[in-house]
């Protein structure tokens, strides 16, 4: 049984899908404004080793993960260079996939647009407003009315009194409260706006993620991922107005800590980051994919220089067991690489299905190299094959078989 920890609750909870043998999962993707970097992709490895485990579980595995391609730092970089904004957006896009392609993430079996949704987004405005938890300002403006939603605050954990008191939110005469947040933006000069019933404008940031989940994948669905730090304020409003438009939404909040340098979150407005590109230079892609769940996914990843070096010294060691293995005894077929849960080392196992603990998985991995080692160095044909299949089953479920195509 797979236990997963769920922000919501604070605990771990055994998972139960909505529909037997069947997963949905919306996850968070980037505003794509500037070149893909470390800390972007820890969330969406993350997810594609949560992807295959629970595909190699059994599970049919269905994975929405959006793009955010109508943003102020979209807008004010597309001014910056005198460009049309899907001309940056569409550059970047083009940019994360080639960096996620490169560290072997599967791709999203959908991959909606803020651009692309304005019809269910406006829709579900309509909606909200219908069934009193928006409101529409003389300006054309449309806010989510935190007062009309008696939970909000439950995913954070947060009181809306200690909220108001300590929010540092622009003055604003035309919201009924200060924690209020937009909906709608009416249109401002420079930027793109779309037709709507209050007038020319655009989608508040938190919106889209409500509308494209439900279009996806309905008004329930079983996880909702993304990182830490969009726990507050983005999901925490996700979730509000899509309770407010009467819906179960999701049914378990995963969400992946940050990657962090001298302390600090690794972020392009700290300008403290490390693109992919940079770090493929010098390191294959698979090493830069090793590091990043070797540390458990709801703990902050230290990024220092030791860090690509570690994990390219542990990679090799994997690589060239796998490589010897093939040479010495042939390369096992794809039927005998895929073992099911039950076959492989019950301690690989265990550990992914407490809390996908890819940390731990790793050690079994590493129990199973040094066997294979001694096969190696005994001759024995028979336990060679064996230790192949064994370690390289387990490094695909964590994306990572050094013999695979990718």
């Amino acid at each position: 049984m797979i236990t997963v920890y769920n922000t919501m609750t604070r605990k771990k909870e055994e998972f139960h899908p909505l529909r037997e043998g069947e997963v949905s999962i919306y996850c968070c993707g980037v505003t794509p404004y500037n070149d893909p970097h470390i800390g972007n992709a820890r969330p969406f490895v993350t997810w594609d080793v949560i992807r295959r485990y629970l595909a190699h579980k059994g599970y049919r595995v269905r994975y929405i993960q959006n793009f955010t391609d109508v943003d102020d730092k979209i807008i004010n970089a597309a001014n910056r260079e005198g460009v049309m904004w899907k001309e940056i957006s569409d550059r970047y896009i083009a940019a994360y996939f080639t960096a996620m392609d490169a560290l072997n993430v599967h791709r999203a079996d959908v991959f909606p647009r803020v651009s692309e949704t304005m019809d269910d987004i406006i829709r579900m405005i309509e909606t909200l407003i219908e069934r009193g938890y928006a409101y529409v300002t003389e300006a054309g403006d449309v806010y989510y009315s935190v007062e009309a939603f008696a939970p909000y605050g439950c995913l954070s954990g947060r009181s809306l009194d200690d909220m108001e008191a300590g929010a540092r939110v622009e003055v604003n005469e035309t919201k009924h409260h200060p924690m209020d947040f937009a909906l709608w933006k009416a249109a401002k000069p420079g930027e793109p706006s779309w037709d709507s019933p209050w007038g020319k404008g655009r989608p508040g940031w938190h919106l889209e993620c409500s509308a494209m989940s439900y279009r996806y994948l309905g008004e329930a669905f079983d996880i909702h991922g993304g990182g830490i730090d969009l726990r507050f304020p983005h999901h925490e409003n996700e979730q509000a107005q899509s309770h407010g438009a009467g819906w179960d939404f999701a049914r378990l909040w995963v969400h992946n800590a940050w990657v962090t340098t001298k302390g600090e979150k690794m972020s392009k407005s700290l300008g403290n980051v490390l693109s992919i590109d940079t770090l493929t230079e010098d390191f294959p892609a698979a090493a830069v994919r090793w590091a990043l769940p070797t540390v458990h996914y709801r703990s902050a990843i230290e990024w220092g220089p030791d860090t690509l070096p570690d994990a390219n010294a542990a990679w090799e060691k994997f690589s060239t067991f796998v490589t010897r293995s093939i040479e010495a005894v042939g390369e096992a077929s794809p039927e005998e690489l895929f073992l099911s849960p039950e076959e492989l080392p019950e301690a690989f196992t265990q550990a992914m299905n407490d809390d996908l603990n890819v940390a731990g998985a790793l050690a079994a991995v590493h129990e199973q190299l040094k066997l294979g080692n001694i096969a190696l160095a005994d001759g024995d044909s028979q336990a060679i094959k064996r230790q192949q299949i064994l370690v390289r089953s387990m490094l695909d479920v964590l994306g990572l078989d050094p013999a695979s195509p990718q």
